[in-house]
């Protein structure tokens, strides 16, 4: 349960002093007031009688901004960053956007994810340096229907994350955020107001305070002081100072563009606006007025009008000024943060964080289409690349990488707007009421966006949250079901698994039952227990066979069929261990290949390790060929042969990080502070538990099996190393000779031979399909469709297969067709009836199934009930017409 915030609000606003007041404040005379919408703030203005806010204070820096002179993006950082170092801080390089490194997140959602880890199931923060400064790319998704409309919101945006633990607290913190804005930007002392607030998280909270100059939020310095809750909380031994302010505004406050997008995405967005009507008047006018909307909020179509009406246009008149100008802003904006991401190893999908990007992909694709705009998506995300490359060189180097992904998913995309754009028909001409859930359920399977509707129908009222509706089906990681929790109580057991023991002595601590089984509790085990996707080890404990190992918290426990007491003597498969360790370490080489030959979005996204097989998961955008699963493969064979070096080594885990990067997690995070690093030699490093081998000519061949695209942005390479490769190619070679006498030829010439059999059985069924599709012309010249209410209705029963239903309803000319068959296929195709819905109906009341879209449905029952299926079929397409 959360801490209750108000509750903390009203303990901390008794000594406001203690919390908010600092140094500064008593030395320069700042007052602290009360606004009219009720918070408190401070302020060298002994005149202002409002906080700063910009719903308490309109934008007024927008054609006054309040600066010494204008500052780009770039010059914004470089002078924050100067002053920071300055001032004893280290700059740190950003952090990915994806969020690799701390379980449950997908995202980086702040500069301070980039330094929370999980330990013991506890969170804990480690900093690089103490103080420090970092422009962290942050992405956030439930302000999409803002974006390009309000002109602050984005899908990203660089949060400037100024964070210490024992270098300094309040008092240092405000005066030097202070100090930035006043001497470095030169901002005016009595135009800064500082809003007191507070920040509360599941166990901790303290006092916050957040810095406005001028209606424009800057930043938020978060003083993380407390553990617990209102009614019962301690200080922290280590206080974090998390503060956050937003890059962009610096660029925007310095330069009052009637936009934040003008201000931050420099020379690619200036080129853009040239390609669209921009009266730059109307727009700054637009602008200051809109700076507040927030579709989130209330119903932006009417807040719209208002700001229309006050302006003297029509909402019509506005959009045709404003919405061109908007959609560049949106593109621009979107194009920028897909930049990020592919350049982080993410890929669109269906699914997870990858649903997100693919989300804003297609909004902005959709707007360029709409809007007639003469650029690609991928044009300016390349753009963007170039011009961010003096802070974030990684996204030029990307540069190929992000055209493929976003040129890949255009492709994809086009493939369905044609199939889209008949359901939009079908629907606008059955009139069909469209829910909010009924718009996400056609945008989730079918790719139908709002946008699209709109085009082909302006009355349709669309939600203006929709794509933050959307969003939220899909921004955080599923829900894991509740396992049952246990407890055992015993020390930790030492790990002898990594050391290379198969055989040691040890002591048996305890004997307990689990769902009616029993296992043995160890001081120490050589016994690998099953984690990381790798199978548990198995052997013998005493001659008392070992059948599993788990590990449960820090302790390790083995299942034997009886009690075992004493001292032991423990013997590990070696056997079995040695096909796991082939298939292990056979997973990082293949890891490393699939990078090598797809690209550098490819990621590790599942794995699993049996001593007869194991797979690997990857994020790639299709499916493999056969000639990139034989690269994958012998680039694999390649490492193997070459005897390279598996070095294993545990390190501090920020040590780790810094030398070889979030790299390290292709596994998943990993929650220890201390972490085993398994290292091939110039090949693949990863965090990994599991058993490895000394040298990859250990491993043995390894033989892809088989691949298949297991979901969207998903793909599984199965494959066998070592013994059980070998053992699978003799295997293959068998079945090969086996064909060969079956088709009277040598082995070699096996290929050539199915190849012609394939050949003859093609020339076959093309010349059945031509005898089929005649029969069906013969017999539709027999059959005399009926007319109801002005359609040809044909209703008949057929002799032939649910393919041959499907010839005769392609070569009729009739308005509705419904067959049946002796088997029991229905099929009903046509248009002025929905025959999905019809098929349904009466195969599901004759213990069958079936259905479709509305132009085409197809079932079965059983055959006995086709008779009866065929009189029902008829009957209820005769009241569909009525």
């Amino acid at each position: 349960m959360g801490v209750d915030k108000t509750r903390i609000m009203e303990l901390f606003r008794k000594k406001p002093e203690a919390y908010w007041q600092v140094k500064m404040f008593k030395e320069q005379g700042w007052e602290r007031k009360q606004c009219d919408c009720g918070r408190f703030y401070w302020t060298l203005d002994s005149e202002r009688t409002t906080c700063g806010d910009s719903s308490c204070d309109p934008y007024s820096f927008i054609g006054n901004p309040p600066t010494k002179k204008k500052f780009d993006l770039i010059e914004s950082w470089r002078t924050i960053e100067d002053f920071f170092i300055k001032n004893g801080h280290t700059s740190v390089s950003r952090y990915p956007v994806i969020c690799r490194w701390f379980p449950g997140l997908e995202y980086t959602l702040a500069s301070v994810v980039d330094f929370m880890r999980s330990a013991g199931g506890q969170t804990t923060f480690d900093l690089p340096a103490d103080p420090l400064v970092v422009p962290q790319v942050c992405l956030r998704f439930n302000d999409i229907p803002n974006i390009g409309v309000s002109g602050r919101h984005q899908s990203s945006f660089t949060m400037i994350g100024q964070h210490a633990m024992k270098a300094y607290w309040k008092d240092r913190c405000v005066e030097l955020d202070q100090s930035l804005l006043t001497e470095e930007f030169g901002v005016p002392a009595e135009q800064v107001t500082w809003i007191e607030d507070i920040w509360a998280g599941p166990n901790a909270f303290g006092p916050s305070i957040e810095y406005f100059v001028n209606g424009l939020e800057i930043g938020n310095a978060v003083f993380t002081s407390f553990l617990g809750t209102v009614d019962d909380y301690k200080p922290m031994e280590n206080r974090l100072i998390d503060m956050g302010a937003g890059l962009e505004r610096f660029a925007w406050m310095s330069q009052g563009t009637p936009t934040q997008y003008q201000a931050v995405f420099g020379p690619v967005v200036d080129k853009m606006l040239k390609s669209v009507d921009y009266d730059s008047t109307v727009f700054e006018d637009y602008a200051r007025r809109a700076g507040g909307l927030n579709a989130d909020e209330g119903d932006l179509d009417k807040e719209l009008a208002e700001v229309a009406k006050s302006m003297g246009l029509t909402p019509k008149e506005l959009s045709q000024k404003t919405r061109p100008v908007e959609a560049v802003f949106a593109v621009c904006d979107h194009a920028r943060t897909l930049a990020f991401v592919i350049t982080d190893r993410g890929l669109p999908s269906n699914v997870g964080g990858g649903y997100n990007f693919r989300v804003i992909l297609r909004r902005a694709l959709n707007l360029i289409k709409e809007q007639e705009l003469p650029f690609t998506l991928t044009d300016i995300a390349l753009e963007h690349a170039d011009y961010l490359k003096p802070i974030y060189p990684l996204l030029s180097e990307s540069k190929d990488q992000i055209a493929e992904i976003i040129e890949v998913e255009e492709r994809k995309y086009g493939k369905t707007l044609e199939k889209a754009h008949r359901t939009i028909h079908t629907l606008l001409k059955n009139k069909k009421q469209l829910s909010d859930n009924k718009l996400i359920e056609l945008y989730d399977s079918q790719g139908i966006t709002p946008e699209m509707i709109r085009k082909a129908d302006p009355d349709i009222k669309i939600p203006s949250d929709f794509y933050a509706k959307v969003t939220a089906r899909h921004g955080t990681q599923a829900k894991k079901e509740h396992a049952t929790i246990i407890e055992i109580k015993a020390p930790a057991t030492k790990a002898l698994w990594n050391k290379g023991l198969l055989e040691f002595d040890a002591e048996v601590l305890d004997n307990i039952e689990l769902n009616k089984k029993n296992w043995v509790v160890l001081d120490k085990s050589a016994f690998y227990p099953e984690g990381g996707g790798q199978d548990h080890d198995a052997g013998y404990l005493n001659g008392e066979r070992v059948h599993d190992v788990q590990k449960v918290g820090d302790v390790v426990i083995h299942r034997t069929e009886n009690k075992v007491t004493g001292k032991v003597r423990g013997k590990v498969d070696a056997h079995r261990r040695a096909a796991l360790t082939s298939h292990h370490t056979a997973t990082h080489i293949i890891n490393g290949a699939a990078m090598r030959v797809l690209g550098k979005h490819v990621w590790q996204a599942g794995a699993h390790k049996s001593p007869r097989q194991a797979h690997l998961d990857i994020t790639h955008y299709d499916s493999l060929s056969d000639k990139q699963v034989r690269e994958i493969e012998k680039l694999a064979n390649k490492v193997v042969t070459e005897n390279r070096k598996v070095y294993k080594s545990v390190m501090p885990r920020a040590e780790a990080e810094e030398e070889y990067g979030f790299h390290l997690y292709q596994g998943g995070a990993v929650p220890q502070a201390y972490l085993r690093i398994v290292n091939i030699e110039d090949w693949d490093t990863e965090a990994c538990g599991g058993t490895h081998a000394d040298f990859t000519g250990e491993v043995g061949p390894i033989v892809i099996t088989s691949t298949e695209k297991i979901q969207d942005g998903i793909v599984r390479i199965s494959f066998t190393a070592g013994e059980p490769a070998e053992e699978y190619l003799a295997d293959m070679d068998s079945k090969l000779h086996d064909t060969a006498g079956l088709l009277l030829c040598e082995k070699r010439d096996v290929p050539a031979k199915v190849r012609a059999l394939l050949a003859d059985f093609k020339k076959k069924r093309k010349k059945a399909e031509s005898m089929e599709k005649a029969r069906a012309g013969k017999e539709l010249e027999e059959m005399e469709p009926e007319e109801i209410n002005g359609k040809k209705v044909l209703t008949v029963m057929l002799n032939g297969n649910a393919d041959y239903l499907r010839k005769v309803s392609q070569q009729s000319h009739a308005d509705v067709v419904f067959l049946v068959n002796s088997d029991g296929n229905v099929f009903c195709a046509g248009n002025g009836v929905n025959c999905g819905a019809i098929v349904q109906k009466v195969c599901k009341a004759l213990g069958g199934g079936g259905g479709g879209p509305p132009a085409k449905g197809e079932g079965r029952v059983p055959p006995d009930n086709a008779k009866t299926a065929f009189a029902n079929g008829k009957q209820a397409v005769k009241e569909a017409l009525k």
